[in-house]
């Protein structure tokens, strides 16, 4: 079972993960939250179990990850880089099939229209596959569609 974990409450469990004495000014400059959300953030961590508080001093407190904090925070990890594996892997399939289906139509030049971790993805399953990658839009153009790749071009539309 995942235990539901919102965006600024990971970001504090990393931070206080990473340093324990940090304040909450500059929990607040770090995550871009105004304090009074940092604080009420680790009210609610600490009220769920997963942050301990400790006071060093009058001003000083100590933030530590109880073990239910660390389980659920290496959890999410473990959850963010399975479904990134997951996808890569989903755009590597769809990339070799189209790399594929276009050498057996014959093309040997392609040129990329975008410059993300997407098409970073297609450039590499090109160049394996021998097909040049072109500096400039002459035949065969490929995009990513968020979810896949494309052709736009004239004869090779998809």
């Amino acid at each position: 079972m995942t235990t539901k974990i919102k965006p600024h409450e990971y970001a504090l469990l990393d931070e206080i993960a990473q340093d324990s004495l940090v304040t909450q000014a500059n929990l607040s400059k770090r995550l871009g939250i105004a304090v009074g959300s940092v604080n009420w953030y680790i009210k609610r961590l600490i009220v769920r179990g997963w942050v301990k508080v400790s006071h060093l001093d009058r001003t000083r407190l100590q933030y530590d990850l109880t073990s239910e904090g660390m389980k659920i925070f290496t959890q999410r990890a473990m959850n963010y880089a399975r479904d990134s594996l997951k996808i890569y892997g989903d755009l590597r399939e769809k990339a070799k099939a189209l790399a594929t289906d276009l050498k057996q139509k014959g093309v040997k030049s392609v040129y990329l229209n975008g410059d993300d971790q997407m098409m970073d993805i297609l450039r590499l399953t090109c160049l394996e596959a021998g097909l040049k990658v072109s500096d400039l839009p002459e035949d065969c153009v490929l995009e990513s569609t968020g979810h896949g790749y494309r052709v736009r071009s004239k004869g090779f539309d998809q």
